[in-house]
């Protein structure tokens, strides 16, 4: 069972303050994707359940959206400052639930937190406007308001920042929020609720909803006429659901969906860079973030070359449990996921690729892929217009600037490309046309609290983090005030 210190043991929902059993009575197993660990057993909340939570989210918004900016700012920055006090156990917790390696599970409890200190300070700038008005005698006032109650669904490869990121916000605008967790990792959004109630966010206005009843108390959340927003972090097919699902009660939508990010590099680029950049991209969290490098273009002048240094870089990964010493690989999270990769691989080596490195499950057996890269990637290949969600790096070869622009949009995703080139012209001719929402230059990780993180095309809507990450859950009212004068 869970060795983590007692105040993070909690199995409950938590709905309206109170650590409540699920309505039927049923819990469900969590489990270490290293090692098949039994970690908990975690409240299998019900329709009837996610009724309660959005009752209680209610009724708490008009007290929490009722307090000052300044008072809202004071709660957000003390549950950031216990957040950070606690990072060494709630590191150890998302390891153990996620398969993380500790190192990046505790940079992800910083990175969480970030947001949350981010919109304590956003809270109080949630300025409106005075606009001149063209009839004597008037006055024009735009004014920002909270939205109401807001539905947050979030996936399990960042259990504690896609949480901080959504409900930062929220609480800042002055929403409350019902919370479901993926269920591969709700112990991290509980532990979450334990340390905001440490900080005095009031009852109701946070919840959370642990679940192996994903449609139906995902349905309640998209559907139900008093949750005014939901904000979804998950795959595309299921992104589509809740936009149909919000369509008869118009919902505001935030949508961070699928994406198929490619990773170019020119011939003029600096090479230890970018093949620095390409393994930080690539195999952060053993490749299952919806930013990772998916497809990596090389151009031909220097392909040899980097195929050869990438190859040697990833082979000196560590993989293993997160709590063992050097490890940077983790397990995928389950045996879908698995398969999934091995299809990907099997069906781009049976087109004509072939394997530097890799290409199979790891000695350690379990859930471990072995790092992998390929070369000579057919265009055809599933591996390039599928999200990959593993440790695989496939390499194409091309020729021109156009070609490889051509090829990097040719996808119904766009989240987030990368590139390396040292030509300023290139730079920003390609970061002009690349057809998504989120671009690195000579940098392969891009992911910062002061900048807005989101897609476009079939990648999703809206924007997190940075100042025009408060606006998704600001209405804006305009004011006329006539019979000014005297």
């Amino acid at each position: 069972m869970l060795d983590i210190a007692s105040k993070f043991k909690m199995t409950g929902a938590y709905i309206d303050g109170q650590w409540v059993k699920a309505s039927s009575g049923k819990s469900f197993a969590v489990l270490n994707p290293a090692n098949s660990e039994h970690l908990a057993d975690v409240a299998d909340c019900t329709k009837a359940d996610a009724l309660n939570a959005v009752a209680a989210a209610k009724t708490a918004f008009k007290m929490w959206s009722g307090k000052t900016a300044k008072q809202r700012c004071d709660i957000l920055r003390k549950w950031n400052d216990l957040i950070l006090a606690n990072v060494d156990q709630l590191g150890a917790l998302l390891s153990k639930e996620q398969g993380k390696p500790l190192a990046e599970a505790k940079g992800e409890i910083t990175y969480g937190a970030s947001y949350i200190e981010w919109f304590a300070e956003e809270a109080r700038r949630a300025y409106g406007d005075v606009i001149p008005a063209s009839r004597p005698n008037t006055q024009i006032v735009v004014m920002k308001q909270p939205v109401g109650v807001v539905a947050a669904i979030t996936p399990w490869n960042f259990p504690n920042a896609m949480i901080a990121r959504k409900v930062a916000p929220a609480l800042a605008a002055g929403c409350t929020i019902v919370i479901k967790p993926a269920p591969e990792t709700p112990l991290s959004a509980l532990a979450l609720a334990v340390l905001a109630e440490e900080a005095g966010i009031p009852k109701g206005v946070i919840n959370i909803l642990p679940t192996t009843q994903t449609s139906d108390v995902g349905d309640v959340l998209t559907t139900h006429p008093d949750i005014a927003k939901v904000s979804f972090t998950g795959s595309t097919n299921v992104g589509r659901h809740i936009m149909r699902n919000g369509a008869d009660t118009v919902k505001r939508l935030s949508l961070e969906l699928g994406g198929n990010a490619p990773f170019i590099v020119f011939d003029d680029a600096d090479l230890d860079a970018a093949v620095e950049g390409a393994l930080n991209s690539k195999f952060r969290n053993s490749g299952q973030t919806c930013v990772c490098a998916n497809r990596l273009y090389i151009q031909a002048g220097i392909y040899d070359q980097f195929a050869a240094a990438f190859a040697k870089k990833v082979e000196t990964l560590k993989v293993g449990d997160a709590f063992d010493e050097g490890v940077t690989q983790g397990p995928l999270i389950n045996q879908n996921a698995m398969t999934k990769v091995e299809e990907l691989v099997g069906d781009a080596l049976e087109k004509g690729a072939s394997a530097i490195v890799g290409a199979q499950r790891h000695e350690l057996g379990g859930l471990y892929y072995a790092p992998t890269v390929l070369r000579d990637v057919p265009l055809n290949a599933r591996v390039l217009k599928e999200e990959i969600f593993g440790p695989v790096a496939p390499l194409i070869k091309f020729e021109m600037e156009e070609d490889v622009i051509a090829l990097a949009n040719d996808s119904e995703f766009g989240l987030a490309g990368y590139f390396f080139a040292r030509d300023i012209g290139r730079v920003w001719r390609v970061a002009a046309a690349l057809e998504c929402g989120i671009v690195g230059v000579n940098e392969g990780v891009t992911s910062a609290v002061e900048a807005p993180f989101g897609g476009v095309k079939q990648s999703g809507l809206g924007r997190e983090g940075s100042h025009y990450g408060l606006d998704d859950y600001l209405d804006i009212k305009y004011v006329l005030m006539g019979g000014l004068g005297h």
